[in-house]
């Protein structure tokens, strides 16, 4: 199993694509074991890995979100964010905080977070004498909400890799990720007080209602999108789907800033979003393939249960673990790759699978903010035209924060279970 795993890994770190790493090692491991009869079974199992129903909530989110940041609504709910924070020192920093934690509701992916509301409040940072390496790191951090809050992308993939509820996975990141927003509100104070940055404008409650009034429809979105998922109304798939329709209706009919041109560009960028975690998915299925037939996640939990049962040590023991490879891998990798070989681990040592997800989640969102991958980091830092070095000095005061929301959700489980046990056992 190491051997299978450090020749992925290197791949990786040559500039190899994941999915192809994947992929590759992956069939070799299968020739070199069970010879080329393996072969022609291969295409049945790429197909099967690809298609399972949950997954199409994945493509769906995608374009939901791509269809409303061309429709105007992440520019609306920046203006709503920015009448609420503007009139506190650093405002622009809270507002970009604020904005991720409602465009999170609807995307679920941290890059498109970063990438539709970074390239108007980073620029307009910049504009305000904020210092660009903190604009960077504020939009970066604040971005990673999308994955801990509902609809978060990585927490379905988890929910279809260990066989858990999609929607007991969205419930348990509510508490963790409104901590998490409030925290960085609380570092952003800080930092804003430091560097001495301006406030915007004094607090009017007058443009508060107008803005929000403006911003109504995009508010509307997540209440009827998780209100259907919540109240069992509809699946996770079923309530993507209904965000898509939901987002075409906005565009179209109400705000009248969707045209086909836009419509295009988002489709576009939906679909290229999507074939890359596909593509990870389906390879990743050769992969989990030739790893169950070695029996390698059962040798795993042998090992690591020999040497301790201690469910608190094996949770830190797999902190560590997803803490390295969030550093290195995508988020969507890192979860194909590690969570079916470590899941009889996790229920061998009896840790709640739903808990378990909760802290790969905001594990791998930390991930998204650690060179030399960071992808979320990389496209802040490029959209303010800072070194991914300069950004990163100010942002290890946010991924300070994030972290102790990581440990806040290891050790007291209670934080994500919470609602979980309330609504759901």
């Amino acid at each position: 199993m190491m051997t299978v795993f450090t020749a992925v890994l290197g791949l990786v770190l040559l500039n190899v694509p994941i999915a192809v790493s994947l992929g590759m090692v992956a069939v070799i491991a299968m020739v070199i074991s069970h010879g080329t009869d393996s072969l022609p079974n291969m295409p049945l199992v790429i197909y099967n890995g690809a298609t399972n129903f949950p997954l199409l909530a994945i493509p769906l989110f995608i374009l939901a979100g791509a269809i409303m940041n061309a429709s105007g609504i992440s520019r609306r709910l920046i203006a709503f964010a920015s009448a609420i924070f503007g009139w506190v020192r650093g405002g622009l920093a809270h507002v970009s905080i604020g904005a991720s934690l409602f465009f999170a509701e609807i995307s679920g992916s941290a890059v498109a977070d970063v990438a539709a509301l970074g390239s108007i409040l980073i620029p307009g940072m910049k504009a305000k004498g904020y210092p660009s390496a903190f604009a960077a790191a504020s939009m970066s951090s604040a971005a990673t909400l999308a994955v801990i809050i509902p609809p978060s992308i990585p927490m379905i993939l988890y929910a279809v890799m260990a066989e858990t509820s999609v929607v007991q996975m969205f419930v348990a990141g509510i508490v963790p990720g409104l901590i998490g927003a409030a925290g960085l509100m609380g570092m952003a104070t800080f930092l804003s007080r430091r560097y001495n940055l301006p406030r915007e404008a004094a607090f009017s409650l007058r443009r508060v209602l107008q803005t929000g009034r403006d911003a109504l429809w995009a508010f509307a979105l997540p209440i009827i999108i998780l209100g259907g998922i919540f109240g069992g109304l509809v699946t996770a798939t079923e309530g993507a789907a209904l965000a898509v329709v939901a987002a075409l209706f906005i565009g179209l009919v109400v705000y009248q800033e969707l045209d086909m041109k836009h419509l295009r560009a988002a489709v576009m960028e939906g679909g290229v979003q999507t074939a890359v975690v596909m593509l990870l998915v389906a390879t990743s299925a050769l992969l989990g393939a030739y790893l169950t037939e070695v029996q390698a996640p059962q040798a795993l939990a042998k090992a690591v249960s020999d040497f301790t049962s201690n469910k608190w040590v094996v949770l830190a023991l797999l902190n560590v673990l997803f803490l390295f490879l969030g550093m290195f891998l995508h988020s969507a990798a890192a979860i194909i790759l590690v969570v079916p070989i470590v899941m009889p681990l996790v229920r061998a040592v009896g840790i709640d699978p739903i808990h378990f997800g909760l802290i790969v989640t905001v594990n791998l969102g930390l991930g998204q903010q650690t060179p030399p991958v960071a992808s979320v980091l990389m496209v802040a830092s490029s959209i303010s035209k800072s070194s991914v070095w300069e950004v990163t000095r100010v942002n290890v005061w946010y991924i300070g924060v994030l972290f102790a929301v990581l440990m806040l959700v290891t050790y007291v489980p209670v934080t994500g279970l919470g609602l979980v046990e309330l609504f759901y056992r």
